[in-house]
């Protein structure tokens, strides 16, 4: 949850949320430079598989980050940030409050608990800290399968760009216990802030 993706269509149906959360997850990847042109149906393989295996991450311990709250991340569209130099969770208040705002507003409380935008943005850090760790990172990239070299018989796995986003909502919906994916409240929270009128 470190932003919220700006180029994920589908901000126009919030009101009307995807039917499920691969479809979302298919879009963010669409929307992801390098993907240009990319055959959807191996986007959707590849969204399919990051979800899967954020979702089946064994959960590590919590962030052993320092958490630091800051009120100035709604204008920027940005829930909670990492940084690890030296290791620390930035958590946007502002946006979090408005992001808990916006879920009663769309009647979403039974997929977001209260209290649950806060939960799923440390989850979120979290699992972008387990993928990090060579053993996750070697697993996740054979889960991906995409092939960035091959010589004769040797296959050198390469990064498919968003994926690790996908994983790491997945990790939060899991972890938390929600009712769909995070990332549909952070596309449903830009096009509210978006919207004249609406960031409040």
């Amino acid at each position: 949850m470190s932003g919220v993706p700006t180029g994920v269509k589908g901000e126009e149906s919030v009101a009307r949320p995807l039917t499920d959360d691969l479809d979302l997850a298919v879009r963010l990847l669409a929307a992801t430079p390098t993907h240009e042109g990319r055959d959807p149906a191996l986007l959707r393989r590849w969204a399919r598989a990051a979800d899967a295996f954020g979702s089946a991450l064994e959960p590590g311990p919590p962030c052993p980050a320092r958490i630091v709250e800051r009120d100035d991340g709604l204008g920027q569209l940005l829930l909670a940030r990492y940084s690890s130099r030296p290791a620390t969770v930035e958590l946007y208040t502002d946006t979090i409050d408005r992001a808990e705002t916006l879920i009663d507003e769309l009647g979403w409380r039974s997929w977001y608990p209260v209290g649950s935008v806060r939960a799923a943005a440390l989850a979120h850090e979290t699992a972008h800290a387990l993928l990090y760790r060579a053993e996750n990172r070697t697993a996740f990239r054979a889960a991906i399968g995409h092939t960035a070299l091959r010589i004769g018989r040797f296959r050198v796995l390469g990064h498919v760009a968003g994926a690790e986003e996908i994983a790491a909502h997945a990790y939060a919906r899991t972890a938390c216990g929600l009712g769909r994916s995070p990332l549909l409240l952070t596309v449903a929270l830009a096009a509210a802030v978006r919207a004249p009128g609406r960031q409040r």
